[in-house]
């Protein structure tokens, strides 16, 4: 009997291959009686087993307050090793356009916001701000990184303010690190942003630059340049288990802080429904509690140091708030160290580069085997390296590979020019080959 074809994807991730789908909003306010119930390195470790959803997953509608209802969008996010679980992201604003930044160098792009020296050339803070005797507090964790924790307002089809989201402060200048898809919608419509603080001040906000890919952006508000920045720390020292903190405006409620611990590491995620706008992360999975609107602001350890960016829940489908499902105790968030580098090339550029190799896999179901190439490109890294059709990568740098999705989170936690290797089976026998990473823009 015939197998049922797979869907491919191309491991350089662009974006006419991917499998994506749209994304939750969140409502700018909540409504007024509203009640809810209780929502780096290469794949390796626990992360690296196939997971299988529970029966009856599914896309999570998005809320549609009355005042807001003709600007909210249906979405959700997809389970690499079955298109029907939805990991379902927070809210939508943006931005496109930025305010005035004076130029650091003579190589800095003529981006407002934009700095030639990348994060060299920012005040950002890496020690912890808690004393050893306050680590452990989430109370003591709250009480530091509040300050630095915003709220993200924005412009959604030409309604001001449609849309909110979270963000946080990066550096001294007046950065803030959020998702890619809480600024998207405003930043193509070239719509107003506005951050609020702690206090409720607010400020204007403009994008510097989005990478789609990583599902990161950095805003720029010349105003805000006196709000503390967080301190960043490292999701690679973080175990299974360990307490973490996550920070934000779930459902427009600002300045609201969940508790939990770091339930896997290393979990490839992507998004999607569609094969236009598909990120994936190599996640930081957590049982804090995460809803829509959380998208874009930090999980913190309890050193009060920043080791994620909280992107994406896994719901089951069931309402809980206004016909929108919650969170479930499954979130995900982009490990620091990546957003590091997507933030230095963006204030460098006002763009990020990824990696590729020059071939398609399957993404759809696995069986945990590795990814099965199904088209290798002319001209291209995976060409030059001898990799042909229906070779299945089994491991990358030595890690396993268990299938498509992550196969590409695996090489996207390198970057464009380095040399990883290979190992894949072809009719049977194993191989390995050298792979030059090339890179694109996105």
């Amino acid at each position: 009997m015939n197998e049922p074809e797979q869907p491919s994807n191309s491991v350089e991730g662009s974006q006419d291959d991917e499998l994506t789908q749209p994304l939750s909003l969140g409502p700018a306010e909540p409504p007024a009686h509203a009640s809810w119930q209780p929502p780096s390195p290469p794949p390796g470790g626990s992360g690296r087993e196939p997971w299988f959803p529970p029966p009856g997953t599914q896309p999570l509608p998005a809320e549609q307050p009355a005042r807001h209802a003709a600007t909210q969008r249906v979405g959700g996010w997809v389970w690499p090793a079955v298109a029907a679980v939805a990991l379902v992201v927070g809210v939508i604003g943006g931005v496109a356009g930025s305010v005035g930044y004076e130029a650091l160098d003579d190589d800095t792009p003529d981006i407002p916001g934009a700095v030639g020296g990348g994060l060299d050339e920012v005040d950002t803070a890496s020690l912890p701000p808690l004393s050893a005797e306050q680590e452990g507090s989430v109370a003591a964790v709250a009480e530091a990184v509040l300050p630095s924790t915003v709220q993200i307002v924005a412009q959604l089809d030409e309604e001001k303010g449609g849309a909110t989201g979270s963000g946080f402060v990066l550096d001294k200048q007046g950065h803030i690190i959020t998702n890619n898809h809480v600024v998207e919608s405003a930043a193509e419509e070239d719509g107003e942003i506005e951050i609020v603080d702690q206090d409720g001040n607010r400020y204007d906000a403009t994008v510097v630059g989005r990478s789609p890919v990583y599902d990161l952006a950095v805003l720029y508000a010349e105003d805000a340049s006196a709000l503390p920045p967080a301190s960043l720390g490292r999701s690679k020292r973080l175990r299974v288990g360990e307490g973490v903190v996550a920070i934000g405006s779930p459902l427009g409620l600002s300045s609201t802080v969940t508790a939990g611990i770091v339930s896997s590491l290393n979990r490839p995620v992507t998004t999607g429904e569609s094969s236009d706008d598909s990120s994936y992360i190599n996640a930081v999975q957590t049982d804090a509690a995460i809803n829509p609107g959380n998208s874009g602001g930090p999980l913190v350890d309890l050193r009060g140091q920043v080791v994620g960016v909280n992107s994406a829940i896994a719901t089951n489908g069931g309402g809980t708030f206004s016909g929108q499902a919650g969170n479930i105790g499954v979130g995900f968030a982009i490990p620091v160290e990546q957003v590091a580098i997507t933030a230095d090339q963006i204030l460098k550029t006002g763009e990020s580069s990824y990696p590729v190799i020059g071939a398609k896999v399957q993404t759809g179901l696995s069986d945990g085997r590795g990814a099965t190439i199904d088209e290798v490109v002319g001209d291209s890294p995976a060409e030059d390296a001898g990799l042909e059709k229906g070779d299945v990568i089994t491991s990358v740098e030595g890690d396993r590979v268990t299938d498509g999705i992550a196969l590409i989170v695996a090489i996207r936690t390198h970057q464009p020019g380095e040399t990883i290797r290979f190992t894949y089976l072809r009719e049977g026998d194993e191989r390995t080959a050298e792979v030059t990473l090339d890179g694109e823009t996105g």
